[in-house]
């Protein structure tokens, strides 16, 4: 930041504040949504933040430009947090049985979205706890909604951003005590299904053996290979869908029954894992019709969750197509 660009900024040139925030808008995104857990309610509110960070540029005093701007973001969401009775609420939930978490069991956030790229090129501060990839994660991601919305914020801003305890408490209007506080709160609340140490490198040929093979798992319709892929604890959801199923067997033969053979996998990246685009054949017409994604997480050689989306509006922010030709 510049000051002459600040201040033509402040003087009422659009150009020169989009070239102050434009630095850091990729980031502020993601922020807005580990907190919300939803790509486009996080865009929703970042477009709010930015909306309310041009009105107040003239007041700006030109300390921490990144600072002011979490601390708008970060209230946004917040407030959007205190109104989220305005999302629509899920019907139901599954009856339990073999294989499928009964009511008392099932906890993911039906509101979870996948967030299209890696953000591995985004440098963590110095104090935080979690690296670019682990604070993406979608089971981290998952395990932020459970905690009480200040909480969330705070270990934001803390444990994944390494803010020091003062700016965290700048940022949030608060004290430096109500902050510590409330990070030991929602670090001993914080439930994700952490990734284990023997997660195969992003992007290595590990990983992609595993994706390979449970691929071609589904294109021989192989249910003893699916099984032998997914680790005894393995976990199958599919936001907003309250439902769940548990181990391998349960799993692979529900994949296979109500998945289809004849299947079409590209892939792809989501929050930092490997994922796939589901294409399924149209019976009536020479194409294929996408059927959602599959975002997978690996331990060692295995796999041990799959979570499917299958909102085709969350395919349009990974810039897949609804239809492909039929080959």
């Amino acid at each position: 930041m510049t000051e002459a660009t600040l201040a033509r900024a402040q003087a009422g040139d659009g150009e020169a504040f989009r070239a102050l925030i434009d630095p850091h808008r990729r980031e502020l995104q993601a922020h807005c949504y580990r907190i919300l857990g939803s790509v486009q309610d996080a865009e929703d509110v970042l477009q709010e933040a930015l909306l309310a960070a041009w009105r107040s540029i003239g007041r700006f005093d030109g300390r921490s430009l990144r600072a002011w701007l979490y601390r708008i973001a970060t209230n946004r969401c917040l407030n959007y947090l205190r109104g989220e009775s305005r999302r629509p609420q899920p019907v139901g939930r599954p009856d339990q049985g073999e294989g499928r978490a009964g009511p008392g069991r099932f906890d993911e956030p039906w509101w979870l979205e996948p967030y299209p790229d890696d953000l591995d090129d985004l440098a963590p501060g110095p104090e935080a706890r979690y690296d670019a990839r682990e604070s993406i994660a979608l089971s981290f991601v998952a395990g932020l909604q459970h905690l009480p919305p200040q909480q969330r914020a705070v270990l934001v801003l803390r444990d994944v951003l390494g803010f020091p305890a003062a700016e965290a408490a700048d940022i949030l209007g608060t004290t430096q005590t109500a902050v510590n506080s409330a990070l030991v709160r929602a670090r001993a609340g914080l439930r994700p299904d952490r990734d284990p140490h023997d997660v195969p490198v992003p992007k290595s040929p590990a990983e992609a053996a595993v994706v390979d093979r449970f691929v071609n798992a589904f294109e021989r319709f192989d249910l003893d290979e699916l099984v032998a892929l997914l680790t005894d604890d393995a976990r199958l959801t599919m936001p907003p869908e309250p439902a769940e199923h548990r181990g391998p067997r349960a799993i692979a033969g529900f994949l296979l029954d109500h998945v289809g053979q004849d299947l079409t996998f590209l892939p792809t990246r989501a929050n930092g894992q490997p994922a796939l685009v589901l294409y399924l054949p149209d019976p009536s017409a020479p194409i294929r019709r996408a059927g959602g994604l599959i975002v997978i997480t690996l331990q060692g050689d295995r796999i041990r969750r799959l979570t499917r989306f299958g909102d085709l509006g969350v395919l349009a922010r990974f810039g897949f197509p609804r239809t492909l030709p039929r080959g």
